[in-house]
């Protein structure tokens, strides 16, 4: 064979034992001396496993090992057992993620989340920390009268000898804000708004004027990863930064007297949307409480990227929004604000506010996010924001929703996208009813 192919016998050998590749002039080379067809060498049995193969090396688990189409294709047709064990390995695996995603869905609190472990922290406090608030009063107290970025810039070089500078997107290479110890100097990017730049400067601030109050309050709290403390420490401080920006006593004053209108309270404080409607979550100081409201923030995809319960919402630990709530609709109605009184199956009540918000730097054709911000609070305290004015809270018509498909129970909800993890699903091949899954409450 050697002879015929003019190749040497050892390197026949090694194509043998397979640690060399047959190149394609060898294979054209083969079916020329020996007379058989080259498409023989591929069978159904092999594209399959490739195609199998292809799709696990895909995965973002695969990332970091390199591998490729072309090692999918060699692990199919040189060892096909192995590749096999390879797909059976990996569908194993993706079972295991879907069954763990489902404990978490059920809301298994034993599993290991940090984020979750974050939002457990700041629900613990009532997203309240009157020690931060306070501090951040004193702070917004001493700009005497100079705008607040302006007198947080020159806090930063009176007290820490550190230069406050707005630089180019070019120069601050994606950052938004940059500490630089060495060279003396905060940056704070040029593309942010101007509620942005002052909120940066705020958190820069309350990181080196509060960090041991920060450490604090985050170690006196039992984590179980060190993300989820890390997460956690993140957190305060960007409180610690609202609290230096919306004061808590004007800040409650001021919502008092606009009646809970965000926009004009952003317009007072020059604060974001965002920036207020989070804020009002805060306000729990005892004997100087405002209206107890809850806070979502949902993208396009449905993915909740922050949310708050205040005491009062049972939102759902993973998964989406429910498809019925106006947080869809606004969406689709951008800067507008959409209110609503929805209902939940325990027949609790509740008005919301819904309002799309863009994230990210400013620029033609800059990376931004577009996601949707809700506040709402019980019926019952709904009488005292602006949204409500001469709407009949009682009378109102509510919309039915649920916390999450998998846990909601509404028997005919026809907008349900998964039935309830609890309940025994019904078939039933002669009836065909608006609701896409049929269970029983058995």
């Amino acid at each position: 064979m050697a002879a015929d192919l003019g190749i040497s016998p050892s390197y026949v050998n090694l194509i043998e034992r397979n640690q060399r590749p047959v190149s394609a002039e060898l294979l054209v080379g083969l079916a020329r001396t020996y007379g058989f067809d080259i498409s023989r060498m591929g069978g159904a049995d092999t594209d399959a496993l490739f195609a199998e193969l292809s799709r696990a090396f895909a995965d973002p688990i695969f990332e970091d090992a390199g591998v490729s189409r072309e090692d999918a294709f060699e692990v199919a047709a040189g060892n096909p057992v192995l590749g096999a064990a390879v797909v059976s390995l990996y569908r194993a695996w993706r079972a295991a993620e879907e069954e763990l995603n489902a404990a978490r869905i059920a809301g298994n609190r034993g599993i290991e989340d940090p984020v979750e472990e974050a939002r457990t922290f700041l629900h613990a406090h009532r997203n309240h920390f009157e020690e931060i608030d306070q501090t951040g009063e004193r702070v917004f107290a001493d700009r005497a009268g100079a705008a607040l970025f302006d007198a947080l810039a020159a806090r930063c070089e009176r007290k820490h000898r550190l230069r406050v500078r707005v630089l180019p997107a070019e120069i601050m290479a994606g950052a938004w804000r940059r500490l630089n110890k060495h060279a003396g100097e905060i940056a704070i990017s040029e593309t942010l708004d101007h509620a942005s730049r002052t909120f940066n400067l705020a958190l820069q601030l309350a990181l080196i004027e509060e960090g041991a109050a920060l450490d604090r309050i985050v170690n006196a709290f039992k984590f179980e990863t060190d993300a989820g403390r890390r997460l956690a420490r993140a957190a305060l401080a960007n409180y610690a930064a609202a609290a230096i920006m919306l004061p808590y006593s004007a800040f409650l004053k001021a919502a008092e007297e606009l009646s809970y209108d965000i926009e004009s309270l952003g317009r007072r404080f020059g604060a974001s949307f965002e920036q207020i409607a989070h804020r009002l979550t805060t306000l729990r100081r005892s004997g100087a409480e405002g209206v107890p409201f809850f806070f979502l923030r949902v993208d396009t995809a449905g993915n909740v990227s922050k949310r708050f319960t205040g005491d009062i919402f049972p939102f759902a630990r993973y998964g989406g929004s429910c498809p019925l709530w106006t947080v869809h609709e606004a969406m689709r109605t951008p800067r507008r604000i959409i209110t609503q009184v929805i209902e939940l199956p325990d027949q609790s009540r509740y008005f919301s506010i819904a309002r799309s918000v863009m994230t990210g730097a400013g620029g033609y054709g800059a990376p931004h996010v577009e996601r949707v911000v809700v506040v709402g609070c019980a019926v019952k305290d709904a009488h005292r924001l602006v949204y409500a004015k001469g709407v009949d809270l009682e009378a109102a018509q509510a919309t039915p929703v649920g916390v999450a498909c998998r846990l909601c129970e509404r028997p005919d909800c026809a907008a349900r996208a998964h039935p309830p993890i609890r309940r025994r699903l019904v078939f039933d091949e002669h009836r065909r009813l608006a609701a896409p899954f049929s269970f029983a409450f058995d």
